[in-house]
């Protein structure tokens, strides 16, 4: 039996993933895959709460799918899945219902926010949201949850899940999980626009996608906010400057991000040079996983099986939890 700590963590089906989610999410996900019991699936349930309409939602799940693969991620070492296909996560999540309260869940700020962006549609799912995000983690009673800073509070939520589950029943069925990211800190990737991290959903021009064309690479690149440049040598950089260097560092040669740094400290930069290099270091980094994930989506035999795979190992983890959770709960009648 496998005695390696359990990691759960999932990346939402709606939109294509970006450069953030590589390097704030997919990164430590690589490094996981070795060393401990990883499930990694696509929050399919997570994206009806916004997107309540569901016709792309297959090829959605099919194509987070494939760029997961594509970036490196093993079936083999890995279980991927999407979270609709483990009916037990809908189980638990009913339980955990019973031990999650109005006011607390109100007070979420995913719940204030996504309330502010669509106040046409605040629905149960949408307040029920952090005991959807609990029920993923415990059905596998997962210790170790790689997260960013936007997901501490449904952690800590998922914490007091389990907490108030085993005191309530008397019987330690759930460990209290916590972020997990080797110890660093966690790391938000800037927007070109300079105006906060990439997403998704929200300017498009100023996040790179995983499935962004080289030219629309370069183009989005170029128009990355810079300014005049520093007036006089060993000067602080501006924010959207620091945005720029810190994109340059995840992907460029650490001799070519040395020329720039000296270059801006000696007061003699060019900006336009700079979007140039950083452009084609970009398109490198980006298009072997673009193309890999072209691929694959066109292998829909292999996505099924990988798929199929990832959904029996998910049930049967699922399954053994639920098991304990009946028995604690005196649910079990035969």
């Amino acid at each position: 039996m496998d005695k390696r700590e359990i990691v759960v963590s999932g990346i939402r089906s709606t939109g294509v993933l970006h450069l953030g989610n590589y390097f704030g999410a997919m990164r430590n996900y690589l490094r996981m895959q070795d060393d401990f019991t990883c499930f990694f699936f696509i929050a399919d349930w997570h994206a009806l709460t916004t997107h309540p309409d569901t016709k792309e939602l297959s090829a959605s799940v099919h194509r987070v799918l494939a760029e997961y693969l594509a970036s490196g991620l093993d079936p083999a070492k890995v279980t991927l899945y999407a979270q609709s296909e483990i009916p037990e996560i809908a189980e638990l999540y009913l339980l955990l219902n019973m031990l999650a309260y109005k006011g607390e869940l109100e007070k979420t700020a995913s719940f204030k926010d996504k309330g502010r962006q669509h106040p046409e549609n605040i629905n149960a799912g949408l307040l029920t949201y952090p005991v959807l995000m609990a029920s993923d983690i415990m059905v596998h009673r997962a210790v170790k949850v790689p997260v960013g800073k936007d997901q501490e509070q449904h952690l800590e939520m998922t914490r007091n899940f389990a907490q108030r589950f085993n005191h309530r029943y008397g019987v330690d069925v759930f460990p209290e999980p916590y972020a997990f990211n080797f110890g660093e800190n966690l790391l938000k990737v800037p927007s070109l626009d300079g105006a906060g991290k990439m997403s998704k959903s929200e300017n498009q021009m100023a996040t790179l996608y995983l499935n962004d064309e080289d030219d629309m690479i370069r183009k989005k690149v170029m128009k990355a906010k810079t300014d005049g440049g520093p007036t006089e040598p060993h000067s602080a950089k501006p924010d959207y400057i620091e945005n720029l260097f810190q994109l340059m560092r995840l992907v460029s040669a650490p001799d070519t991000v040395r020329v720039f740094e000296e270059a801006f400290d000696q007061a003699n930069i060019r900006y336009g040079d700079m979007k140039k290099q950083l452009g084609e270091d970009m398109v490198r980094f980006i298009s072997p996983i673009r193309e890999k994930a072209r691929d694959l989506e066109k292998n829909k035999e292999y996505l099924h099986r990988v798929m199929e795979e990832g959904t029996q190992k998910a049930r049967a983890s699922a399954a053994a939890t639920l098991s304990e959770v009946k028995k604690a709960m005196h649910l079990n009648y035969r």
